[in-house]
């Protein structure tokens, strides 16, 4: 019974023992972490600090536009329309712009390259459709359509874009030039779907739009005036 007892001693102080130990190596442990964190927390707050400064360098060489419109808006016409949009253009077209390309371009000349992207709505302005220009005879219903026109022509400024721009040794450039080439672009576009046939393809396109509307109606022939 003794040596029972004697044995549950020894267990018992062998675990108190191992117990205080384990306390102590948990508190130094805590007590290095917390030391490594309040030594680091001044080089944290240096990056910190140093991170905020690049972003404000950053701003302040490439600064971000600020758009403020007017609160006041003016407008000037409100119309009704009814436009029948029966074909559209997607054209890219490239346009070089220069000036000053003589003897001596290498030092005062200015010359872009301008990728152009636009679109060319055209179709039939119904507006204009007079009553005369529908008759009924005999059962055939007789439609003159207003003349094929372009409602649209327009670059894509989100896809519009300069390729590359040369400038002379001794200029910054015409600021100008660019605004010449977009103008010029739109010039390009319209003039590329007219002759592509543009006005030609809304007028058969609004012809065939129309025909299936007008026997929708219960008008078995339709017949196009030209």
């Amino acid at each position: 019974m003794k040596n029972s007892l004697n044995t549950f001693m020894s267990i018992l102080i062998l675990a108190v023992l191992s117990a205080g130990v384990y306390f102590i190596v948990q508190t130094v442990r805590e007590s290095a972490a917390a030391a490594a964190n309040a030594a680091a927390a001044p080089f944290e707050g240096l990056q910190q600090a140093n991170a905020s400064m690049q972003t404000q360098v950053s701003q302040l060489l490439n600064p971000t536009p600020t758009i403020i419109p007017d609160p006041v808006t003016y407008i000037n016409e409100i119309r009704a329309i009814a436009r029948l949009e029966t074909i559209q253009y997607s054209i890219e077209k490239v346009i070089t712009a220069e000036v000053g390309q003589g003897t001596f371009g290498f030092a005062f000349g200015d010359k872009l390259l301008f990728v152009a992207h636009g679109v060319v709505i055209a179709g039939i302005d119904m507006e204009k459709l007079q009553p005369g220009d529908m008759r009924l005879e005999n059962g055939v219903l007789y439609v003159k359509l207003p003349p094929t026109e372009i409602f649209i022509a327009t670059l894509d400024n989100e896809k519009s874009y300069v390729y590359d721009r040369e400038t002379g040794l001794l200029t910054k450039g015409n600021i100008n030039l660019e605004t010449l080439a977009r103008q010029s672009a739109e010039d390009e576009i319209r003039r590329a779907a007219l002759e592509d046939g543009i006005l030609t393809q809304g007028q058969t396109n609004a012809e065939n739009y129309l025909l299936k509307f007008f026997t929708a109606l219960g008008y078995k022939t339709v017949l196009f005036e030209h």
